[in-house]
C-alpha cells in the first residue's frame, strides 16, 4: 500500500518505509524524518524550479514529470540487451515492496498541497509499470 505525506507531518507508526522523493533533503530536515532518500524520484531541479515561479501550468508539469520518470539514461545506451527504461526498475521495487508493507512516499510540499509530486508518483505505482 502506498500513502503520501509531507516531511514536515507526524511520523506514525502506519508509516512503514518512509521514502523521501525529492531532488533536495531540504534545509534543516532530520535524516530521522525518512528511511530512504532517493532524490532520483523528484523532478528535476529545472522542473520544480519552473512550477514553483508559476512559468507553467500543473497538467504541463504532471506531464513533464511522468516523462522524466520514464526517460532512459546513458546507462541504456551502452547496454544492448537489458535496459532500465528510465525508473522502471526503480518503480517496480517500490510497487513489490508496497505489497508487503506501507510505502510513504514523502516530500516537502505541505500535507494538504494537492498539486504535488508525490500524489501523482503514488498514482503510477498504483498502475502495472
Amino acid at each position: 500500500m502506498f500513502k503520501t505525506k509531507s516531511i514536515h507531518s507526524p511520523i506514525e507508526s502506519g508509516d512503514g518505509l518512509r521514502i523521501l522523493a525529492a531532488r533536495g533533503r531540504g534545509r534543516g530536515a532530520p535524516a530521522d524524518r525518512f528511511d530512504v532518500w532517493m532524490a532520483n524520484l523528484g523532478p528535476s531541479e529545472q522542473l520544480r524550479d519552473a512550477i514553483l515561479a508559476n512559468k507553467i501550468s500543473w497538467s504541463e508539469f504532471s506531464r513533464h514529470y511522468l516523462k522524466e520518470l520514464r526517460e532512459t539514461d546513458g546507462g541504456d545506451a551502452r547496454n544492448q540487451r537489458i535496459k532500465n527504461h528510465g525508473q522502471k526498475f526503480t518503480l517496480r521495487l517500490l510497487q513489490y515492496l508496497a505489497k508487503r508493507q506501507t510505502v510513504t512516499l514523502l516530500c516537502h510540499c505541505a500535507e494538504e498541497e494537492k498539486h504535488c509530486h508525490r500524489h501523482l508518483l503514488k498514482a503510477l505505482l498504483e498502475k502495472k509499470i
